[in-house]
């Protein structure tokens, strides 16, 4: 079989690969790549390519192990970690340091003031950070975050729900309406199940 929407077939499944690989985001990663692997299980079976076959029904059993591994890890909280931390820490002054350019993209205002004594903290997965939070009691149970940011790669995960979550440290502090970072770029948080409350977000 070697009509032109054949071929268009094999090239579309291609190209999906390769823009899978240019996925910062784990998540939309896997999925990417998934998508792509049964596009080129479809076309190489029609052209009894079975080796290809082979190869891509394992990488596509290989991105379902991990995207049911995500979900399931996703909200366990034996898998993330809140550590608070000076806000004059070595390890966060670094962490903005070097993220300065994707923090500012998000949080245009941004300017980090490490002797302020606001409570901050980072988001660990074993031993990768993936997210930071500052915040500063704003009084009456509420919470204005100065920065919420999350590394690309898990920007699809919300680690934040750990901060902000029933067994956080947020409401361990009595917080019960968050004020999100000003100018913050698509803020999340009625994703986390936050009710909006005019520029606060009500717990």
């Amino acid at each position: 079989m070697g009509s032109w929407w054949l071929e268009a077939i094999g090239w579309l499944g291609s190209a999906v690969l390769v823009w899978s690989l240019l996925q910062t985001r784990l998540r939309r990663l896997r999925v990417i790549n998934l998508v792509g692997c049964v596009v080129l299980i479809a076309y190489n079976a029609l052209n009894h390519v079975w080796p290809m076959v082979g190869l891509n029904v394992v990488l596509a059993g290989i991105n379902l192990t991990y995207l049911v591994r995500m979900s399931r890890e996703q909200h366990d909280g034996h898998v993330y970690e809140v550590l608070e931390v000076a806000g004059d820490d070595t390890y966060l002054r670094h962490v903005l340091r070097v993220h300065e350019a994707d923090v500012r993209r998000y949080n245009p205002h941004f300017v980090h003031d490490p002797f302020a004594g606001d409570p901050s903290y980072l988001v660990l997965r074993g031993d990768e950070m993936v997210g930071v939070v500052l915040v500063r009691d704003a009084g009456h149970g509420t919470a204005q975050l100065l920065l919420d940011w999350v590394t690309p790669r898990h920007r699809d995960v919300t680690p934040g729900e750990f901060v902000f979550g029933p067994d956080g440290p947020f409401r361990r502090r009595g917080f019960r309406r968050v004020l999100p970072p000003p100018d913050m770029v698509e803020p999340y948080y009625e994703a986390l199940g936050f009710r909006r409350d005019g520029d606060a977000f009500v717990i």
